[in-house]
């Protein structure tokens, strides 16, 4: 099979079919498939990361939120250094400060509260605690079910480090947070 998107010149929607095949590929364990299509993709998306965005379907999907999709794909195979590389991208690229709207502080949230996750997985609790305390203050008055998942995650694992001080303060604050959410 040669994964194309073919007949498509959109390279924005070239790039999210390749992206999601990418993701499926990973998923389903074929990581030589996964990574020639990421690779496919990225080409896309890089040769149109600086035009204006289009009425087409696919001018959401930005270089940001590709640098988003694929470092979960890269999580899903086990590569953490490439996957943590491409969310703290898009963290950059995607503009997703603090004082933007409430969509973008949504989006920051979302990639932050996977990353720290990310960080967590090798091991590396005081990375994963500043991400964490990161996207709690990105989080605070955003309704999601996105952030709300990325709280629950939180306070699962860092459940596993009940001497830790921070560790509690953190898992308090992602209570809080808990209980404002619908």
């Amino acid at each position: 099979m040669r994964p194309r998107a073919k007949g498509i010149s959109d390279q924005r929607a070239r790039a999210y079919y390749e992206v999601t095949l990418a993701e499926a590929a990973a998923l389903d364990g074929d990581h030589h498939l996964a990574t020639r299509t990421l690779a496919a993709s990225q080409a896309h998306i890089e040769h149109n990361a600086d035009a204006p965005s289009t009425t087409s379907w696919a001018s959401h999907f930005t270089i940001g939120r590709w640098s988003h999709v694929s470092g979960m794909i890269l999580a899903q195979m086990g590569d953490l250094t490439g996957a943590q590389a491409q969310l703290h991208q898009a963290l950059a690229v995607h503009g997703l400060d603090s004082r933007r709207s409430r969509r973008s502080r949504r989006s920051r949230a979302n990639v932050l509260g996977q990353l720290g996750a990310l960080h967590l997985r090798p091991g590396d609790l005081d990375s994963a605690l500043t991400t964490w305390t990161q996207f709690l203050d990105a989080a605070e008055g955003v309704q999601s079910s996105r952030v709300r998942d990325s709280a629950h995650d939180l306070r699962h694992r860092l459940a596993r480090y009940p001497d830790d001080p921070d560790a509690r303060d953190l898992t308090e604050r992602a209570a809080d947070l808990l209980a404002q959410q619908p």
